[in-house]
């Protein structure tokens, strides 16, 4: 009997989170045609800081998805013990996840009724093409790899299907973070983003925010009563968790001692992370990571709730890590001014900036921005939880 009420509470809460995400994406998508019908001079971008609050989520969600294909495919790949049901949880997060990323992309463009063009007229020597090539192959063969999965539940394919599609995800959700990463590294007019670094900071930060986004909606499924899981591997993926942020956080620091030991070329950018304005973003981040290492490593501190504290404060630090490369890039360009001062080239210019004494941020969201970006989060929770309450992602496992 109690198991019925809470199976039927569990369903209506899922039922009033696709309502509630399904009204702010539809508000979402409202203030994107004002968006649309404005033009971007709407937004905090200008010529001189042309990405924004929209890219800097798009990376954090290909981050968010990446980590959680590569969190399901590791065991299959390697003929290692798996995570059960937690592994197609996390494969639907990834897919919820990719479909935000794309999303982003999407408002970001200025004209997106010519987002045809782009694949008319490619130019396959530009990093931006190698994103969208692996970023459609890789949505593709999420979907295909849960199908798989849900055709061996049935007994219809062998695991040895299952593997070899779990090798292929595994190279191809690598191979997403990667090349958006070189859309920033490949950039030598921007010192923050021309690091040989930028890949490896961006597949780890893929493995400890998407493994934190995995725990945390394992989790909630537990507490609604709709996954049963054995406590051995929610442990085991926290402690996979720490190992990742503190191996993100060490990538991190090899660079940052690189680029600021005296004599560094790379100095003004440490010195505009750790007392300039985008200090706030990094110490942040540090205590966020550092605390959730704490919480993971301490067994006392790894309870249920604590993992998910520690989850919770990783993914915050991954989003200020991202918020800080995006801005960063263009904090500190290595190319010389070539362009007329006025509102249309920078940011807040109205209100009497200088820009070659400016000691703030570049750019800064407008109130627009948050609430189009906020519709198109709202988007992948209305698509998660419609798969979480419709989709058959998992079966009954034995508890510990």
């Amino acid at each position: 009997m109690n198991d019925a009420k809470g199976s039927a509470a569990s369903h209506r809460g899922l039922t009033v989170g696709i309502i509630a995400c399904a009204v702010v994406a539809v508000i979402g998508v409202a203030l994107w045609m004002v968006q649309l019908s404005g033009g971007m001079i709407q937004t905090g971008m200008r010529n001189l800081d042309s990405w924004g609050f929209y890219i800097t989520l798009f990376m954090f969600f290909v981050g968010l998805s990446a980590g959680g294909l590569i969190i399901s495919s590791i065991p299959n790949a390697f003929g290692m013990k798996g995570f059960g049901d937690i592994s197609r949880v996390a494969i639907w997060t990834s897919i919820c996840c990719t479909c935000v990323a794309i999303g982003f992309v999407v408002v970001d463009l200025g004209g997106p009724l010519r987002l045809w063009e782009l694949f008319v007229y490619s130019n396959l020597s530009s990093p931006l093409m190698w994103d969208i090539i692996v970023l459609s192959t890789y949505l593709i063969l999420s979907i295909v790899y849960l199908w798989a999965y849900r055709r061996e539940d049935a007994g219809r394919m062998s695991h040895t299907a299952i593997r070899v599609i779990s090798i292929i995800a595994l190279v191809v959700a690598v191979g997403v973070h990667t090349v958006t990463a070189w859309i920033f590294s490949l950039s030598a007019a921007h010192e923050f983003w021309h690091t040989a670094l930028m890949g490896p900071w961006f597949v780890a930060s893929a493995l400890d925010c998407g493994t934190a986004l995995v725990l945390i909606v394992v989790i909630a499924l537990q507490k609604a009563g709709r996954l049963t899981i054995e406590r051995s591997s929610m442990v085991n993926l926290a402690k996979m968790l720490a190992v990742f942020t503190c191996v993100d956080l060490y990538f991190f620091a090899c660079d940052l001692l690189t680029s600021g030991f005296p004599g560094g070329e790379g100095a003004n950018v440490v010195a505009m992370l750790v007392t300039g304005p985008l200090a706030p973003f990094f110490w942040t981040q540090i205590a966020c990571m550092v605390l959730a290492c704490v919480i993971l490593f301490v067994p006392r501190l790894r309870t249920k709730g604590g993992v998910v504290l520690a989850s919770a404060l990783v993914i915050a630090g991954v989003f200020c890590k991202r918020c800080e490369i995006l801005v960063g890039g263009f904090q500190i360009p290595n190319i010389e001014f070539a362009d007329v001062a006025n509102r249309m080239t920078i940011t807040n210019w109205e209100s009497g900036m200088s820009l070659f004494g400016y000691q703030g941020l570049v750019y800064w969201p407008t109130p627009l921005e948050f609430g189009v970006a906020l519709g198109v989060v709202a988007l992948g929770g209305f698509l998660l939880l419609l798969g979480l309450r419709y989709l058959p992602l998992h079966l009954k496992e034995k508890a510990a």
